[in-house]
This record gives structure tokens, C-alpha cells and sequence, in this order.
């Protein structure tokens, strides 16, 4: 995001029962759910519903790349906060994300995603966000 400041918002999330594994630990795939929860929380705070977006412009935002680090496991129950921030948005979008536990502020977990810009129903893609998107982040075009 150059020279502004970065965005970010925070989810305040539980541990459900069905997200802990034999060993009592969340198991590692749903860490994304917990990313896509700050992040839709994170768009939604600067005006975007992607389901709208797509309806209107049509375009569409999958996840093309991934990535976790597990630090300190969470368990059922644990409170925890999500954040999710915009580390770089131009020709795709990179959110970076943290998780710490309520109570302690312990980092248990940070992680990304990069998400291009596919027009439908084409699929073809684009290599720039689409203005309205930088603007409501706070990005100038």
C-alpha cells in the first residue's frame, strides 16, 4: 500500500467443539476459516461485500496463495482475536493476519493470502484491483 497507512480490523472469534482434533488442538485447516472471518470483517468495515461486487461488476477474488505459522496451539474454548490487514493491494491483494489469545495477548498463529482478480464469467485475469476496491481501503488508483 506504498506510503498509507495499513488497514486492519479485528475479529473476536471462540473455539468451537467440532474445530479441535483428536489431540485436542484446533486442526490446522480451519485457521483459514478464521482468516476469511477477519478478512471478510476487514472489507466489510470499508464498505465491500464481495457477493454485491460480483453481482455489479463481475468479478471474483479466490485465494491463490496460502500461508500459516502455528506458534501456540489453541484449544476449545479459547477466546482469541483474528486480525487481518491489507499488506499490499495494487495487482492483487495480500492480507497478513495474527491470532492471540484474548486473555494473555499470546501470538498463537500469523499467516497471509494473495487474491488476483478474475473477470467472470471469462475467468480471465486481471492485473489490477479494481478501483472502487482501492479506494474504499484508502488506496488513490
Amino acid at each position: 500500500m506504498t506510503d498509507k497507512a495499513i488497514r486492519s480490523f479485528s475479529v473476536r472469534l471462540r473455539v468451537p467443539f467440532y474445530h479441535v482434533d483428536p489431540m485436542q488442538v484446533v486442526w490446522h485447516g480451519n485457521y483459514f476459516k478464521y482468516f476469511e472471518a477477519a478478512r471478510d470483517a476487514l472489507l466489510e468495515s470499508v464498505g465491500i461485500d464481495l457477493e454485491s461486487f460480483y453481482t455489479s461488476h463481475k468479478y471474483v477474488f479466490p485465494v491463490v496463495r496460502g500461508s500459516v505459522k502455528f506458534i501456540h496451539p489453541l484449544r476449545y474454548k479459547d477466546v482469541f482475536l483474528c486480525t487481518a490487514k491489507v499488506m499490499e493491494i495494487r495487482r492483487k491483494i495480500v492480507i497478513g493476519y495474527d491470532i492471540k489469545l484474548a486473555s494473555t495477548n499470546t501470538l498463537c498463529t500469523t499467516g497471509s493470502t494473495e487474491q488476483v482478480v478474475l473477470k467472470m464469467p471469462e475467468a480471465e485475469i486481471e492485473f489490477k484491483v479494481p478501483e472502487e476496491i482501492l479506494r474504499a481501503i484508502g488506496h488513490s488508483p
